[in-house]
């Protein structure tokens, strides 16, 4: 496979209804190369889902990890994202803005940087991007930054 014909781009997963093993065999089908961890906190009460347990798995399977806190959602602006549809705009406003300083906008651009080259998962708990603070980084990512969408 040429680098011109290497699948590229960003998508979003959450791990919430997965177990290890089918979450990676999703990241595979996906071609994903890189998975960029948004939790604050890179830890899980579900077994294989925490830093280190996750990290090495991953690795196994050939797939980079990286987590990268400062695009983390504070525990305080998390209840907004299961609310109603005000509060999910809210939520997503505020994290907006909490994601507007310099040191989370050279994180995005890193992230849409390796999403040239090769697939790029940003991964949170919630299983779809909507109910999750990454729909907003996916969206600054593509915003900021002409991607190929990315199968998957």
């Amino acid at each position: 496979m040429t680098a011109a014909q290497r699948p590229r781009g960003v998508i979003g997963v959450g791990y919430e209804g997965h177990s290890l093993e089918t979450f990676v065999r999703r990241l595979l089908a996906s071609h994903v190369s890189l998975v960029v961890d948004v939790r604050l906190n890179a830890i899980s009460r579900k077994q294989g889902f925490s830093k280190r347990a996750l990290s090495a798995a991953l690795a196994q399977a050939g797939i980079g990890y990286e987590h990268v806190p400062q695009l983390g959602n504070p525990g305080w602006n998390r209840p907004g994202f299961a609310g109603s549809g005000a509060e999910v705009r809210a939520a997503l406003t505020t994290f907006g803005e909490l994601i507007a300083g310099e040191t989370a906008s050279a994180r995005i651009d890193e992230i849409a940087h390796a999403a040239a080259g090769s697939v790029v998962a940003v991964m949170c708990v919630e299983a779809d991007d909507r109910s999750c603070h990454r729909h907003v980084i996916l969206g600054e990512v593509h915003r900021r930054h002409v991607l190929p969408a990315a199968i998957g």
